[in-house]
């Protein structure tokens, strides 16, 4: 009798553990699988409307590899309709729309005809682009790299690094290199891309959109609309006794807010949540409670970019009926950025962490212009003294490795040779993205260099080794000396 009560213990509690396990299971893939199928949605859709890129090799080598989610996911691509919808397990859907001038959304917490309806770009926003000139090098036209060795570079040493950059390190590591750009003294001396790849195809930047939303809150600092060391006006901050009331732009940009974000690449964190399964990216960041008061610590967060995107959406709509066209008018045109895309979410703000396309001739651009102190052609686009702002370290950052929404290489205050380069110089600074994609400003060495690559192992891909091989071509091969 007692055997035969444990048994039935055992089999109830084995029953009650399953059923608990089951509900479980129900729960994450409910939640998790919109996130992977947001995810295919959403980057499949930019691939192929942007980038015009084969669904199927962006798919394999791009998807597949970051999203451990994507093989339980179908997705078909409506190309009269400009959209992309995919399903996890048959059961979860979601859906990207694409338009011209603005690139792709997914849409969450809405429907496609009232994303469709927003009126962000100006209509016909293709006819009035404008043209580059085929006759002029670049910076100024469309003409092809110039002859480094009339400039002093080794250019052997030169294609060498750039044959490093492309060689795969093994058949299970992979680089994945894109393409390769590499300016000296305001010249394009040297670029390669890989099958598939050319000049003319925008590639994402990822978490280099950050550093492009630095400029924009340059260009309305400049116009005195900003000032970074008061309080964001960010309206889920505005009761009385609310502490995030006090953060300020300048803590946003340097990451040092305060705020609780997990920059985690996995289902049912602050990112993938944030970007596949919100309609307001920044309301989403902005509702996250403080985990620490504000420059007490420093943390990476996507989060506070997209919060810093929605204040220069909300200052810059008073004033352009269409506030993309503050984006192209201020920025973009004037460097000659033509190329560029900056994707908004769902509410139609920008997605200022994360989606953002340009050619890496273009990318290159927007580094030349850090490098010019922000000025091209006589005209200011930055304020004065943004970018020395721009690249002062962040208190908290240990490595003196972060400034305002841009990586450094200062080093430690009281030890400078402790920094993320080591080979590098001190003043080399960049705008980043999570797979290796990078432009490096190297104001030392008068260098811009731009990587793109879809590296999956971050290890594959050494950013030291890669700035050490260019510099030192660009030396005429005498060695790039750190400093």
């Amino acid at each position: 009798m007692i055997l035969k009560r444990a048994v039935k213990i055992t089999l109830l509690g084995t029953a009650v553990l399953l059923m608990a396990l089951l509900v479980a299971t129900g729960w994450y893939l409910g939640r998790a699988m919109p996130i992977g199928a947001g995810f295919v949605a959403k980057y499949i859709c930019s691939a192929v409307f942007i980038s015009h890129r084969d669904p199927i090799i962006a798919f394999k080598e791009d998807v597949v590899p970051v999203n451990p989610l994507a093989r339980f996911v179908d997705y078909r691509i409506d190309r009269g309709q400009l959209k992309v919808q995919a399903t996890a397990l048959g059961l979860f859907a979601r859906q990207a729309i694409f338009r011209d001038g603005c690139g792709c959304t997914l849409v969450v917490g809405t429907t496609e005809e009232k994303v469709r309806a927003q009126k962000i770009v100006e209509p016909d926003f293709n006819k009035s682009r404008p043209v580059r000139p085929q006759d002029q090098p670049w910076p100024e036209g469309a003409q092809g790299a110039v002859d480094g060795a009339a400039m002093g570079v080794d250019t052997n040493r030169l294609q060498k690094a750039l044959d490093a950059a492309f060689t795969e390190p093994g058949p299970e590591k992979k680089r994945n290199t894109r393409a390769v750009v590499v300016v000296y003294h305001g010249r394009l001396i040297a670029e390669r891309y890989a099958p598939g790849f050319d000049k003319d195809m925008p590639l994402l930047g990822w978490s280099m959109a950050k550093s492009v939303t630095n400029a924009l809150v340059g260009i309305l600092v400049q116009e005195g609309r900003f000032d970074p060391l008061r309080p964001a006006p960010v309206p889920e901050w505005r009761s009385p006794g609310d502490p995030r009331r006090r953060i300020t732009l300048d803590q946003l940009l340097r990451m040092s807010s305060g705020l609780a974000f997990k920059e985690v690449y996995a289902p049912l964190f602050d990112a993938t949540t944030m970007l596949y399964d919100s309609y307001d990216f920044a309301a989403y960041a902005a509702g996250r409670p403080l985990a620490g008061p504000p420059d007490s610590r420093w943390n990476y967060s996507s989060g506070t970019a997209n919060i810093v995107a929605r204040v220069v959406r909300q200052t810059v709509e008073k004033n352009y009926p269409y506030y993309y066209s503050f984006l192209y008018q201020k920025l973009f045109d004037p460097i000659g950025m033509y190329s560029a895309v900056f994707e908004p979410d769902a509410s139609g703000t920008f997605v200022g962490s994360s989606y953002l396309f340009a050619t890496p001739r273009d990318w290159a651009r927007f580094g030349q212009l850090f490098l010019q102190d922000g000025v091209w052609q006589g005209q200011q686009i930055l304020p004065e003294g943004w970018v020395k702002y721009t690249t002062t370290p962040t208190g908290g950052a240990p490595k003196g490795q972060y400034g305002a929404f841009f990586w450094l290489n200062a080093g430690q205050r009281d030890n400078p040779a402790l920094r993320r380069w080591p080979d590098a110089p001190t003043d080399a600074y960049a705008a980043l993205g999570f797979q290796e994609q990078m432009v490096i400003v190297i104001p030392s060495h008068h260098a811009v260099l731009v990587r793109f690559g879809a590296t999956s192992d971050r290890s594959a891909w050494n950013t030291n080794h890669f700035i050490r091989d260019v510099l030192t071509a660009l030396q005429g091969g005498v060695g790039a000396l750190a400093r």
